[in-house]
């Protein structure tokens, strides 16, 4: 009877054992639920109601970066505080020891992510208004397209380090490794990186830009990109030029973009039978003619010395604006102008001995 006794105690201690620690469980259960539930409720509840309020204060007070604010806010943290709702409920659970370890990894990578998009976006935003309140939009989107590549590339390197560290790798030892690499790689590239910081030269200080004509050495042409490693020109024969970004900073460049007025200089030589009345006519008949044409600013005409070919007359004059062809167009409309007066006054016509421009 005894035996009996102390066999029902032990099996019903047993019992009621397993049904508290079933209780434990279920109660585990529903709190971490409660805790997934509330926490989507609060995040709901700053969605439509302090976000939205929020989005109606910076409307009305016309606030630069509030959309930039709002779109973080909707784009990078909202996600990070759906994934923390479940994760800190499920933290409550007494899991497997891989099943925590994993949870914990799946959020480090998911918030590293976010915050590295969001910090990408942040950098990019500012590069963005600065290059707009400076140079226009257009200029902006011209400008940032590798500078944008730069820095994604840099802050998802960062991104990727901070996250390992995170996920207890030896980053010290990745990143010595990377460092001795990273010499030898740069003595082997030296004409690549001379060519990468040349890049952020011309992008900050800007000799030339995206749309600009410009001369280097005896090529000539407009600038239709610019790269990372090269800036591609097209030449006035056609031709695309691809010049690296070292060589142009380390180079004369003359950017005829901004440029007011461009001196015009040529010279004519008359034969040497001219009478003197025709020649001393000459002076005033090209000063009428250059101040004719729009456009030009006339300077001098001299008989400046005798020649080989004859009698050698030297003019000067400046046309306004920066295109070229309009300055060989210019030219021309003169020395037709100068033909035909010429051939008007019986003065033999001259030879064009050289254009200076």
């Amino acid at each position: 009877m005894i035996n009996y006794l102390l066999r029902h105690i032990y099996f019903s201690s047993i019992f009621f054992d397993y049904l508290i620690r079933i209780g434990s469980a279920l109660y585990d259960y529903l709190v971490s639920f409660s805790i997934i539930i509330e926490s989507l409720v609060a995040i709901r509840i700053f969605e439509f109601i302090i976000l939205r309020q929020l989005k109606i204060w910076i409307e009305k007070k016309k606030i630069v970066v509030g959309s930039f604010i709002i779109l973080s806010i909707e784009k990078f943290f909202i996600p990070i505080l759906y994934f923390y709702a479940f994760y800190f409920g499920f933290t409550y659970l007494n899991l497997n020891p891989l099943v925590t370890n994993i949870s914990h990894s799946v959020i480090v990578v998911v918030v590293t992510y976010f915050i590295v998009r969001f910090i990408i976006a942040l950098t990019n935003y500012v590069f963005k208004y600065y290059w707009e309140k400076r140079f226009g939009a257009e200029e902006s989107v011209r400008n940032l397209k590798g500078i944008s590549t730069i820095v994604n590339i840099v802050l998802w390197g960062l991104g990727i380090v901070f996250l390992l560290d995170n996920l207890e790798f030896k980053v010290s030892a990745i990143l010595a490794g990377l460092g001795v690499g990273g010499v030898a790689v740069a003595f082997a590239a030296q004409a690549v990186l001379g060519d990468f910081f040349s890049y952020f030269i011309i992008f900050f200080d800007r000799p030339f830009q995206i749309g600009d004509f410009i001369a280097v050495d005896n090529k000539m042409g407009t600038v239709e990109s610019i790269g990372v490693k090269t800036t591609r020109i097209l030449s006035v024969d056609g031709e695309e030029i691809v010049f690296p970004n070292a060589l142009l900073t380390n180079s004369r460049i003359h950017n005829y973009k901004n440029m007011v007025k461009k001196r015009m200089l040529f010279r004519i030589g008359m034969p040497s039978q001219t009478p003197l009345q025709k020649l001393k006519e000459i002076p005033g008949i090209i000063k009428n003619i250059i101040e004719g044409v729009d456009g030009t600013m006339f300077e001098r005409v001299h008989f400046q010395s005798y020649g080989y070919v004859g009698l050698i007359f030297e003019i000067s004059y400046y046309i306004t604006g920066a295109s070229i062809p309009k300055h060989m167009d210019i030219q021309q409309i003169i020395n037709f102008r100068i033909y035909e007066e010429f051939e008007s006054r019986g003065i033999e016509r001259p030879v064009l001995l050289k254009l200076y421009s």
